[in-house]
């Protein structure tokens, strides 16, 4: 039996370029867009036409050149809002226009100020103007986990019958937990007549850490759109990372069994270009394309992945396409790990040379964060020319009661979990 397939929609180029300190210029989007292509998602969000001239300009530079994914740009339900979207979108092969309104009270009450009956209408309206320019019209209801559920769901059958193929269901403040968002979106298909019939879609943020589980708990409740954004970047604590979703699946089949059209290995170039564009680094504990993610420093992991990769590594970096060396030397590290760095430079040691020149590493590491492959040269070349070459001496612990703790420690397993 086939995976289910799930529709990728990077929405980096505007809910993540909205966020302060991310802004673009056109050139800029359509130099990542360009990578967004390569790295294969369905839809690409390019902008909110109305935010700006600049903003109109990107999207229409952005679907006159690219080809194959469907190029979508927001719009209020509003009438202008959706004459600059229309006139963005018109070269593009595939153009989608992505209309919104706020659907929870509090949205209705405090900021538009206008009653349901009005939200239904000016949904109903928008979709219909939006349906005369394009085939493929998404619409949105702003704050929806947050929404009076019948109400919710008057909007969402009234927008499918004028046209609307795809439904998109926010967590727009990241206020929902993973299992209420699975019941929501199976409560919702189980309610709307023709569920079946358009594409249901969700987009979480991260507010409480939970934008990524929550995109996964919507899947599972049938949802067949993720949207998300690069390095997990947005509005506020951000949306949904779209290397963590993807690669999600991609490691847990057996448990996500979805399959997306994103070529993994043009992860890592994504994430670097973006964070070149914007000049906004990527924290170093990120996943899946963080600077730590695949690296081991604690001599426990490192003796564990020189022996088998699969003891602490649930992927590999050269599967995101990321360049990094796994083993990182430090004051952690155990001999295994300075060994094999020291074979990937052409060194090779002797037993004793490798003990020298490891305590010898572990001495500047006291010092240091990190032991750059500099630092093994110079110590490999410092002990090699030194005229008495201390032998190894004999070790109180190396008794038959503590043969076993002494290996142990020597090959890196004394340095913590």
């Amino acid at each position: 039996m086939g995976k289910d397939r799930v529709w990728i929609f990077d929405t980096t180029l505007r809910d993540g370029e909205q966020a302060p300190g991310f802004s673009l210029r056109p050139a800029e989007k359509l130099q990542l867009a360009r990578q967004l292509d390569t790295l294969g998602v369905d839809i690409i969000e390019a902008g909110f036409p109305i935010a700006s001239p600049a903003d109109a300009e990107a999207v229409r530079l952005i679907a006159t050149e690219l080809r194959r994914p469907v190029i979508a740009c927001l719009a209020r339900c509003h009438r202008a809002d959706l004459e600059k979207a229309a006139w963005s979108i018109k070269p593009a092969a595939q153009g989608r226009i992505h209309t919104f309104i706020a659907t929870s009270d509090l949205h209705l009450q405090a900021k538009l100020r206008i009653t349901r009956e009005q939200c239904l209408e000016a949904a109903v309206d928008a979709v219909r103007y939006a349906r005369h320019h394009t085939f493929d019209v998404e619409f949105s209801a702003e704050d929806a986990t947050r929404s009076d559920f019948d109400f919710l769901c008057r909007v969402i059958e009234a927008v499918i019958k004028v046209g609307a193929s795809t439904i998109n269901l926010p967590d727009t403040v990241g206020y929902s937990t993973p299992d209420e968002t699975l019941d929501f979106f199976q409560r919702v298909r189980e309610r709307i007549p023709n569920s079946d019939k358009v594409i249901f879609s969700t987009h979480c943020h991260d507010d409480l850490g939970l934008a990524v589980a929550n995109s996964l708990a919507a899947v599972n409740g049938g949802a067949r759109q993720v949207e998300c954004t690069i390095n997990g970047i947005g509005e506020r604590a951000g949306n949904a990372a779209l290397e963590e979703i993807v690669m999600a699946f991609r490691v847990r089949g057996d448990r996500l069994p979805y399959e997306v059209g994103v070529d993994p290995a043009q992860i890592y170039q994504s994430s670097e270009l973006l964070t070149k564009l914007t000049g906004q680094a990527v924290q170093s504990n990120k996943a899946v394309v963080g600077r730590n993610a695949f690296s081991h420093e604690a001599g426990i992991h490192q003796d564990g992945f020189l022996k088998d990769r699969r003891t602490y590594e649930i992927m590999r970096p050269e599967d995101v396409g990321a360049p990094w060396n796994p083993l990182v030397l430090g004051k952690h590290s155990g001999r295994a790990a300075v060994k094999r760095r020291c074979q990937d430079l052409g060194i090779e040691l002797e037993a004793v040379e490798l003990l020298e020149v490891y305590r010898a590493l572990m001495s500047i590491a006291d010092d240091r964060k990190v032991l750059t492959d500099n630092d093994i040269v110079a110590v490999v070349s410092t002990v090699r020319t030194t005229t008495v070459v201390v032998a190894e001496p004999v070790d109180p612990f190396d008794t038959p009661t503590a043969t076993t703790h002494h290996a142990l420690h020597e090959s890196g397993y004394g340095h913590g979990v």
